[in-house]
Formats: structure tokens, C-alpha cells, sequence
């Protein structure tokens, strides 16, 4: 042990005098860590200062690794200070080891002085797994100054050290992420980083700086960064040279291939995988949602009904850090950005209440064209880029749903936030069963499991329940609805086993929603506890008793008039709906001009005034609701004819204002109700301290003029300034 202890201390002091290991070690990192910190704006981003952090640190352990040991390794041959160790009792073993550990003691000062920095002069706080973070760059510095010792050991001459030294530091440099953020490069040159043990390092160092991930996130990473430390430290030691003289021959170079081998495998993995690609961009994600923005004097909607004329919104780390009644004078006191927001209407992003995504809500002439597999993804995002930030599906398949929140929920696709109501339950011969007529064979049996739920018992209907639950399902949904005669007829529900379900789902913790056709489906559903009545009467005007039942019950009223409308339309060949401007843009361009076409074919099929007093019946059912002060929250049924995803909700409220409900309730029921009754009000739905920063802007006050709500200027979702215009094309590589 006295050898290796008294080579350490001896390395130690050759290291303080080598001015170009000082450099590397120290100037040079430091040198970037402020110019990062000022390019990445790391006073206004807790998160940009943590990746700031991430990149120094990888800039250095390079220098450390590659120049600090590997080169002065080759110097130290080079001007025979090795041959004096030669004829002393000391090993090639100490002489290796205590590179490696006087390079770690070494480097340690630099890592506690990056994060002293940040703290004093960018008032990041100290990362709660610190000590996690301090030991993976440990792990990564014995590996790094492993490998500059394994090139000492393989070249002949300075020359040839400094040759392989660049042909690995700059490609690490370059591409792990160290200098430009990796996230932003081609997909095809993110792949080629993963076979680049330095991107491991790096991705790492940022997912527990900005992620919070501690050390068995990352345990892949260290062990090959430890297994690189063993083979190069044998290697290094078997094929140790005293003497400049001492030559090596070009095989015996191939060693080097042997200590990245571990990195050669993990590339070949995630080639195949692009989990490192999906965990940059979500890791990239996290990092621009945690940026300090100030909006300055908008009009705020607050969501619950009260305005703010003229304030002011600060937002930090995703959140809603404070409300301003009157906008600050002094704003570089808050160390944000400041976005001023004149002429605009702040108000928390809208809520549609019941969707459809698996259904286009039009028609496509090729059927190839239904089964485009980014659909799902991309009606997401068409919500997101309408400033729709929630939707609620009420019968969609239940895996891809839940797989689609939790892609969303990570980070990894940008896409409205999804809440999944499960598979529908309802009877044999009930709607919608009828619906799975219109399925393609391939899928028609798997529909009957992820579409449907019917219950032959109040057992099995509790049981049915539960398994959702555990599925984790956001609501459940069931149908009571006989059909008409003009509709079609169907099976009803046995309320019997409707109370069982809707009692379970209250036992369950979860909030339910019935869809109703006929006042008898409405008292029937009141009676059983639901939470929220879909449609109301397609049949009748509902009676002021029920509402108010409703209102005693706090039952929530989603008359869902867009999808009536459409019927309205598709009876009449009426295709005005479809030329919207934010419509057109979020398209699908196709799929309005095949839904066009297919409409305007279908004119004059039944009478008119007919129609009109079948969609006057539901205006008269939500201005009774509305009289009555029932909970009404907003809903558009979208994914039936002619109502696309996208602007869903801004029409939903247009069609209300028109019946004659004050654009005041319908902004209300579009958030805060919405969010309520989804159980996710302590997060979304209002302009509050403490809620997630998830906003639009608006060119203009929709308390004016409710179409002001498809005058989006921004939306900003959990901290994140979106760029609209990227959403339909973050799936391309």
C-alpha cells in the first residue's frame, strides 16, 4: 500500500505543475461554464444552469481523462521520467493506479466549485441527489482517465497520443452533448453518439441534474463505465512501458477496441431502441418547461369566473409562481424572461369533456388512410396546437389510450393531455355496440375487450369496474339510451346493473359519466350518483325537476352540442363547419376535403325546419341547466361526423353563446368545471399560484367576443412555450 500511496502523493504534485493539465482540468471547463451559462440565459432556468453543469463537467472529465492522464502518461515516457521508477521496487501497478486516483482526488475541487457557482452566482439550488450526482462523476472520471492511460499505453510517440487522443476527444466533444445540446441534432447523428462512452457520462450527469434520477436509473451506464475501468486498467498495466525505446506493435493497439467494447454493445442496443434519443428529448423537455417567463399585462380569466383586468403572470419550473393584480414595475428583479402581453387574454387551457380519438370525425376516401398508426398521436397534438391542453376520452380502446396518456405524461410526444374513461359500459344489443359493424375484421374481436364492457350481472359489473381501476383508468363511462325510431333502436342498459357500476366507480375513487337519451335515462342516472349526464334528451325537453336535482346532486350537464349539430348538418349537407381557419390548419387537409365532398353529396335528404327543432330541443335543455346554476362543463363528442379534433371546444362554446348562455359560464365550464370534475383542479383549469403553468394568450377578450378563443397567440403548457408549428412533425426523423 506505501507504494501506491506515495506515488499518488507524488503524481499530485507533478499534476499542480504541469500547466497544461491545469488547463485542461480547470481553465478550460471553466471558460465554457460561463459562456454556456450566459448563452443558456441559467439565471432565468434553474434547469439550463443544471445542463450547463452536465456539459462543463463532461468538457473537463475529457480534459482529465485525455490530457491529464493519457498525454502526460506519454510525456512522462517520453522525457524518461519513468525510467527513474525502473529500478526501484515499484510496479507498473502503482504507477497506473495512482493516475487514476490522483486524477480523481484531483478533479473532485472542480466539481464542488461548479456547483458553488451555480449557487452564488445562479442561484440554482443544490440538486437533492447530490450525492448520487457526485459519485457517477467518479465513476466517470476513473473510466475516462482509464482510457487515456490505455492510449499511453498503446502509442509509440507523443505524435501518435496526440493522433488518437483527437480522433476520440473531439468526436465526445462534439457529439455527447457536451458543447450542443443533443437533442437538437439529426436522429441519425444522435444514434452515432450512443456508441460514445462520453455520451453515457453526459446523459446521465443531465438526467439526475434536471430529472431528479438517482443511480440505479442510470446502471447501465455505470457499469460499463466501471467494466471500461478494470479491462483498461489490466491492459494498461500489462502493456506499461518504462522507456521511450520500448516499442509496441500496431495488434497490440486493438486493446483500445477491447475497453470500449462495452460502449460498442450499449450503441448497438440503443440503435435498435432509441431509448437515449426519446430520454434526450424528454430530458430537453423538462429543461425548457423549468424556464422563469413573466407575462406582463394581460387580462386575466382566472378560470372560477373572476377577470383580472390588467396583471400580470410569473412562471417558474413549470408552475404558476405568482398572480399579479396589477403588473410589476420592477421586473429584473425576478431574474425571467418578460413577455409582454398587451391586447391579450390569459387564461388557463381549454378542456373538451368528451372524445373520441380513435374516430376521425369525418371520412377518408382511401381506407388505408384509418389506419395510419400516428392518428392517436397526431389528434393530440392538433388539441394541443387549439390551445385544447385536456381532453377526456369517453370510448376509446383502452391499451392505446393508456399507452398514449403515458407517452404524453412523460414528455416524450407533446400532445394535449390525456384523461382515459376506459371502455364503455353497456348491454348486448346496446349502443354502441352497433358501431363495431363499421370495424375492419382484423380488429372487431379485439374491440369487444377494449372498446366494451357488458356486465350479464351486478357482480361482474363491480368486478369489471375494478379491474379498470386497476388498470388505471382516469373515469368510467356507461350508456343508458333505448335509441328512437328516426336513430335507431337499441338495447338498454339493466339499471340494475348501471347502479352497480356507478356505485363501485364512487367506491373506486373514480368519477363517472353516463351518456343519456331521453329524460327517463337522465332521472335514472341522477338516481344512481353519476357524475356527469352526456348529451341529456335527444328525445324530450328535460323537466326543471331534474335539473334541479342535478344542481342539489352537483351532476354536471355536458349537452355536447357540436356532435347534434353535425347530425343537424350531415341530415342537410351542410360542410360550412368544416372551413373554420384554425380547422383548416390543424387538418387533416384530406380528411376535410374527402368529409367535404361526402357531405355536400348528401343535400336535401330530409327536411329542414324537422332538424332545426330537433337541435333547437338541446339549446332549450342547456338553457334550463344554465337557469337552473347545474354545473355545466363542455364537451363536443368529437370524432363523430363533422366534429374533427382540434378547435373542438372554441365551437362547442361558439354554439352556447348562440343558444344564449353569457360567454362568461362557458369560458368557466371549459376549465375550471372541466378540471373539477376531472379531479385534476389542484393542477389545472385555473390562473393560480401553485397550478401548473398551463395557459393560452389570446388576441383579443373572449368575454367579448367568445371566437376570440380561436385567436391563439401562444400556448404554454406546464411551463413549456410551444412552438405550434412543430407539433405535426416531431414524430419525423
Amino acid at each position: 500500500m506505501r507504494p501506491y500511496l506515495a506515488y499518488i502523493a507524488s503524481t499530485l504534485r507533478l499534476m499542480g505543475r504541469d500547466r497544461s493539465v491545469l488547463f485542461f482540468s480547470y481553465l478550460f471547463p471553466l471558460v465554457f461554464y460561463f459562456i454556456f451559462a450566459q448563452l443558456f440565459d441559467a439565471r432565468q432556468n434553474p434547469s439550463a444552469m443544471a445542463q450547463v453543469i452536465a456539459m462543463v463537467l463532461i468538457i473537463a472529465v475529457l480534459g482529465n481523462g485525455f490530457f491529464g492522464a493519457g498525454m502526460r502518461a506519454v510525456q512522462d515516457r517520453e522525457t524518461n521520467v519513468l525510467r527513474r521508477f525502473k529500478v526501484t521496487p515499484i510496479g507498473a501497478g502503482p504507477i497506473v493506479v495512482s493516475a487514476l486516483v490522483a486524477g480523481l482526488v484531483g478533479f473532485l475541487p472542480v466539481v464542488i466549485l461548479f456547483f458553488v457557482l451555480a449557487r452564488i452566482v445562479y442561484r440554482m439550488p443544490l440538486p437533492h441527489n447530490f450525492a448520487a450526482i457526485l459519485i457517477f462523476v467518479c465513476v466517470g472520471v476513473l473510466a475516462f482517465r482509464s482510457l487515456g492511460m490505455i492510449i499511453a499505453a498503446v502509442v509509440n510517440s507523443a505524435q501518435e497520443g496526440g493522433i488518437l487522443i483527437q480522433l476520440l476527444y473531439l468526436p465526445m466533444l462534439f457529439l455527447s452533448g457536451a458543447t450542443f445540446p443533443i437533442s437538437v441534432m439529426s436522429v441519425w447523428v444522435q444514434t452515432l453518439a450512443q456508441f460514445l462512452p462520453a455520451t453515457y457520462l453526459f446523459q446521465g450527469v443531465q438526467s439526475m441534474m434536471i430529472a431528479g434520477q438517482g443511480l440505479r436509473a442510470n446502471a447501465m451506464s455505470i457499469l460499463a463505465l466501471l467494466i471500461t475501468t478494470v479491462v483498461a486498467l489490466v491492459v494498461g498495466i500489462k502493456l506499461f512501458r518504462w522507456e521511450k525505446e520500448e516499442k509496441i506493435s500496431n495488434r497490440s493497439k486493438l486493446w483500445v477496441l477491447a475497453v470500449l467494447a462495452p460502449f460498442l454493445i450499449m450503441g448497438i442496443y440503443q440503435a435498435k431502441t432509441r431509448e437515449n434519443v426519446v430520454n434526450a428529448k424528454i430530458i430537453a423537455r423538462e429543461a425548457a418547461r423549468n424556464r422563469s417567463v413573466l407575462f406582463q399585462n394581460a387580462k386575466i380569466f382566472v378560470g372560477n369566473g373572476s377577470v383580472i383586468a390588467h396583471g400580470s403572470v410569473l412562471v417558474r419550473r413549470g408552475k404558476i409562481a405568482e398572480v399579479f393584480g396589477t403588473p410589476p414595475a420592477d421586473t429584473k428583479s425576478f431574474n425571467a424572461d418578460v413577455v409582454d402581453a398587451s391586447g391579450e387574454t390569459l387564461m388557463p387551457g381549454l378542456i373538451d369533456m368528451h372524445v373520441h380519438l380513435g374516430a376521425p370525425g369525418g371520412v377518408y376516401k382511401t381506407p388505408a388512410k384509418y389506419a395510419d398508426p400516428g392518428l392517436l398521436k397526431r389528434r393530440l397534438a392538433a388539441y394541443l396546437y387549439s390551445g385544447v391542453t385536456a381532453v377526456r376520452s369517453t370510448g376509446d380502446f383502452l391499451d392505446p389510450s393508456l399507452e398514449l396518456r403515458k407517452e404524453v405524461g412523460s414528455g416524450k410526444y407533446l400532445g394535449a393531455q390525456l384523461f382515459a374513461c376506459g371502455p364503455i359500459f353497456t348491454t348486448q344489443g346496446g349502443h354502441p355496440e352497433e358501431l363495431l359493424k363499421y370495424f375492419p375484421d382484423s380488429i372487431r374481436k379485439a374491440a369487444t375487450t377494449q372498446f366494451l364492457r357488458e356486465p350479464e350481472s351486478q357482480a361482474q359489473a363491480r368486478a369489471q369496474v375494478d379491474q379498470l381501476k386497476h388498470a388505471g383508468v382516469d373515469c368510467i363511462k356507461a350508456v343508458l339510451d333505448a335509441g328512437y325510431a328516426d336513430w335507431g333502436l337499441f338495447n338498454r342498459l339493466n339499471t340494475g346493473i348501471y347502479d352497480s357500476v356507478m356505485s363501485e366507480a364512487r367506491r373506486d375513487g373514480l368519477p363517472s359519466a353516463t351518456h343519456t337519451g331521453s329524460s327517463d335515462d337522465v332521472k335514472d342516472a341522477i338516481e344512481a350518483g353519476t357524475d356527469s349526464i352526456e348529451h341529456g334528451s335527444m328525445v324530450n325537453v328535460i323537466a326543471d325537476a331534474l335539473f334541479e336535482e342535478m344542481k342539489r346532486k352537483n351532476i354536471a350537464y355536458d349537452p355536447t352540442l357540436s356532435v347534434f349539430e353535425g347530425l343537424v348538418d350531415m341530415k342537410t349537407g351542410n360542410a360550412e363547419v368544416l372551413n373554420r381557419p384554425l380547422l383548416q390548419r390543424v387538418g387533416p387537409m384530406d380528411l376535410l376535403d374527402d368529409t367535404r365532398s361526402m357531405v355536400q353529396s348528401t343535400k336535401k335528404r330530409v327536411p329542414v325546419e324537422g332538424m332545426k327543432s330537433f337541435y333547437s330541443r338541446q339549446q332549450q335543455n342547456l338553457l334550463a341547466a344554465c337557469r337552473h346554476g347545474v354545473t355545466l362543463i363542455t364537451g363536443s363528442d368529437a370524432g363523430n361526423m363533422l366534429v374533427i379534433h382540434g378547435p373542438t371546444v372554441q365551437h362547442e362554446m361558439e354554439l352556447w353563446v348562440e343558444s344564449g348562455v353569457p360567454a362568461a359560464v362557458a369560458l368557466q365550464a371549459a376549465t375550471y368545471n372541466a378540471a373539477k370534475l376531472l379531479r385534476a383542479d389542484n393542477r389545472i383549469g385555473l390562473i393560480q399560484q401553485g397550478r401548473d403553468a398551463t395557459f393560452i394568450l389570446l388576441d383579443g377578450d373572449p368575454l367579448e367576443d367568445i371566437t376570440a378563443t380561436e385567436h391563439i397567440h401562444s400556448v404554454v403548457f406546464s411551463g413549456e412555450q410551444i412552438d405550434r408549428s412543430d407539433l405535426f412533425t416531431q414524430d419525423k426523423d
